[in-house]
Formats: C-alpha cells, structure tokens, sequence
C-alpha cells in the first residue's frame, strides 16, 4: 500500500488517499496531472504519512473517487 497526496503549493496540510501501486495509480497520478497542471498542486506517491511530516496535516478521503473530486476544487 501507498498513499497518493495532493498538495498546494505555499499551504499547510494536504488531502490524501489509500492506494495500491502500479499501473493504475501511475495513470490516475497523470490523470490529475493533465487536468490540474503542474502550477499550483504537487501530487506525490509516498509510503507512510508518518514518515513525512512536510504534508501534514494529512485529510484522508475515503474513495479515490472523493480524492478525484477534492483535487478538481483545490
């Protein structure tokens, strides 16, 4: 398991949700990349919240749909 995380750039604390890698987080990763840019979100794959204190506070959406739809409003 992993987690993929989306930050803005310049604010505390990031949204996040449960995955599993592989080739389907790789193609919801450039999904979201495509459709949000590269200017104001970060999106980053990362293996334990706890080992990177820089995102918090973490705010876990329950669905990759829910995920989906937070990061289209950020």
């Amino acid at each position: 398991m992993c987690y993929l995380i989306a930050k803005k750039f310049d604010e505390i604390g990031c949204l996040a949700v449960q995955m599993t890698q592989g080739e389907h987080l790789a193609d919801l990763k450039e999904k979201l990349i495509q459709a949000v840019g590269y200017d104001s979100i970060q999106l980053v794959t990362i293996s334990r919240p706890s080992a990177y204190g820089e995102y918090e506070p973490y705010h876990f959406a329950d669905t990759e749909q829910e995920f989906k739809e937070a990061v289209m409003r950020m």
